[in-house]
């Protein structure tokens, strides 16, 4: 199990440093990557992100300053907004998503082609099972990571 937390720290760090070269916060990377597949209302932003209402608001107004997204009427709810990506939030996040990847597809390099398809396997089903939130697709296919 050590193993598997020091691998969490290794991959927060990677996102940490490609959040930090794009000029945004890991978790305001982690909003635009959510919102790269559709808008949300902020109940569901919540639910994904983990994040508890008070926190989910400070860092959509912290993103929307930075004209990186914006709140539009929900036409389902009257009285709510679902956030969605401005076109300069859509190019930094597919930046940000692109080159977080590719720095993440660099970690496993010392394992052999079966090793790395049985690391995917494994770690595919440790998120199926504990109902990981979809925060990132597949960067080959489009598909949500560990929906497979």
């Amino acid at each position: 199990m050590s193993a598997l937390v020091r691998a969490s720290f290794l991959v927060n760090a990677v996102y940490a440093e490609s959040a930090r070269e794009h000029g945004i916060t890991s978790q305001q990377g982690q909003l635009l990557c959510v919102l790269m597949a559709q808008s949300y209302s902020m109940g569901e932003l919540g639910a994904v992100l983990g994040l508890a209402k008070s926190s989910l608001t400070g860092l959509v107004d912290r993103t929307e300053r930075n004209g990186l997204v914006r709140r539009e009427p929900d036409p389902r709810d009257m009285r709510g907004v679902r956030v969605a990506l401005t076109p300069k939030g859509g190019r930094l996040a597919e930046e940000f998503y692109d080159e977080t990847c590719r720095r993440v597809e660099k970690l496993p390099a010392g394992l052999g082609a079966a090793e790395r398809d049985a690391l995917a396997g494994l770690l595919g089903r440790v998120v199926r099972d504990n109902k990981v939130p979809v925060v990132f697709r597949e960067p080959d296919d489009g598909t949500a990571a560990g929906e497979h």
